[in-house]
Order: structure tokens, then C-alpha cells, then sequence
């Protein structure tokens, strides 16, 4: 399995999400309406895009793991490239930025969702 399918499939795992292809074919993962991930496309085949907690933007950056992501300026999000990172541990910043994001919805729209 490619790791793009992997991307794939473990974000289409978490309750809410779905995945909309846009931007040039890029997986774009959403819960209720906001972005939390981005794969491919035209990022490239092993590329990844998410939001991260400013300390974590900071140290990824700072050990060359990660970049800022191209059109997205503020709001700590982070570019992965390649096998920069270990699958377990993208997919860990991943599911944290579903988190954050997650939390940004209404009451109503989490409820909607079945988060909470």
C-alpha cells in the first residue's frame, strides 16, 4: 500500500472526516467542513500537509522534519515530505490536527458529527 492510501485510509478512520480531491488532485481531509490534513496531489505523491501546536510547527521545523506549508502562511501548518517522518509518527500529528480542528466546530456541528 502506498503511503498516500495509507494517508487515506487512517484519516477516513476518524469519525467525521471525509476527503474531497481538489487543488490538483489533492486528498484534502476534512471534519464537518474545515481542513485538518492534505495528501498528494500537488504536493506530490509523499507529501503531507497538516496543522500542528505551535511547539510542535517549532520543532519539526528546527530538526528539518517539516517546512511551512506553501498557501497556508499562519496557523502552524506543516509540510512533510517524504520519508522524513515514520508513518506512526505523521499519522500521531495527523490525528492531533483532526483534534484541533475538530474542537474549532460549533457544539451543534460536533453533535452532528457524533463527537461529542
Amino acid at each position: 500500500m502506498s503511503r498516500l492510501a495509507a494517508f487515506d485510509k487512517f484519516c477516513a478512520r476518524l469519525p467525521g472526516s471525509h476527503m474531497v480531491v481538489q487543488w490538483g488532485g489533492s486528498h484534502v481531509h476534512k471534519v464537518g467542513p474545515k481542513m485538518f490534513a492534505v495528501g498528494g496531489g500537488f504536493l506530490g505523491e509523499d507529501s503531507f500537509v497538516f496543522k500542528a501546536t505551535p511547539l510542535a510547527f517549532q520543532i519539526l521545523c528546527e530538526q528539518g522534519l517539516a517546512t511551512r506549508a506553501p498557501y497556508l502562511p499562519r496557523g502552524n501548518w506543516l509540510r512533510v515530505e517524504g520519508g522524513a517522518m515514520s508513518g506512526k509518527d505523521l499519522f500521531a500529528h495527523i490525528e492531533q490536527s483532526y483534534r484541533m480542528i475538530a474542537a474549532l466546530l460549533t457544539k451543534a456541528e460536533q453533535a452532528r458529527l457524533g463527537l461529542g
